[in-house]
């Protein structure tokens, strides 16, 4: 963990922030630590993720950067004195300096915000179709076979089993659009400007190439199965490089495969004891029984 005053002594160092500067911690994700830092009118996020995610980490500043050249705003990274977007820490941290994306986090609790999040989504995907940076982790990552997977007797099992029918549809369905993914848009990663009526998105903390349907399955599971967001996916659907069809085909596996990635990280930070982003290990515990729940009972997937 980064004290506030190391991370002040980083930013004055490596992105030369004296004067005036003022950093407040903001923590909320898992995996990472984050501030708000304030220079007189001006206001940047700095992020630091542990020395395993550091890679992955700083391929997915890339695809911030190529978002931003297409006018998203996607929290970029900010170049340093030295030119480089990351610093490493003496303990092997990578912090960034990310640009400010301003506006209110959406919750897709309304229609509204639904589909602000679906349209946003199309736009990002129009962008990364058929894109990707150097150190993009090809899908898929699941291995039914990891260690981590033993920790329940029902993961392995389950994930196993979606891993499986995942390949089945693949090998029986028309390859699907492909392109970088933000592998997990949960609403809160949408930003709404209500002066410039402009929809953002943030934490690039990594870098994927796999089928754009994944994100939407994503955004479906956070939004609580598909018949809470209909309203986000007719959103997606109307602008979004995916077809109605390949839609219908696709997402109630590919939903059931985004729930075995929650068992598998969730089994895996259990296993690691990784407490990072939370304020203690039942937030781990619940998030691996929101995974039970949903694969052997089907909450959430309908």
């Amino acid at each position: 963990m980064i004290s506030d005053e190391a991370i002040r002594g980083l930013l004055s160092r490596a992105w030369g922030l004296g004067d005036g500067m003022r950093v407040v911690r903001h923590d909320g994700g898992m995996g990472s630590q984050t501030w708000i830092v304030y220079q007189g009118q001006r206001r940047w996020v700095a992020k630091s993720v542990s020395p395993h995610l550091a890679d992955s980490f700083a391929s997915g500043l890339k695809v911030a950067l190529l978002l931003g050249e297409a006018d998203v705003s996607a929290g970029a990274p900010v170049p340093g004195l030295s030119g480089s977007v990351t610093v490493d820490t003496d303990s092997g941290d990578r912090v960034a300096l990310l640009a400010w994306v301003p506006g209110i986090a959406l919750t897709g609790m309304d229609e509204g915000e639904q589909r602000l999040i679906g349209e946003t989504l199309a736009r990002v995907h129009r962008v990364l179709l058929n894109q990707t940076v150097p150190g993009a982790q090809r899908f898929h990552w699941v291995d039914p076979a990891a260690a981590h997977l033993g920790l329940r007797p029902w993961v392995r099992t389950a994930v196993r089993s979606a891993v499986e029918e995942l390949a089945g549809q693949q090998r029986e369905s028309p390859a699907w659009p492909q392109g970088l993914l933000h592998a997990d848009p949960a609403p809160e990663a949408f930003r709404y400007n209500a002066v410039t009526r402009q929809c953002g998105i943030i934490d690039w903390s990594s870098a994927h190439y796999g089928p754009l349907l994944y994100d939407l399955a994503s955004a479906v599971m956070y939004l609580g199965g598909p018949g809470r967001a209909a309203a986000m996916t007719d959103a997606y659907l109307s602008a979004g490089p995916l077809t109605a069809r390949e839609a219908a085909d696709g997402l109630p596996v590919m939903l059931r495969f985004r729930w075995a990635v929650q068992a598998d990280y969730f089994a895996w930070r259990i296993t690691a004891n990784d407490l990072t982003g939370i304020t203690g290990p039942e937030e781990n515990e619940k998030g691996l029984e929101n995974a039970r729940r949903a694969l052997l009972l089907g909450e959430g997937t309908s």
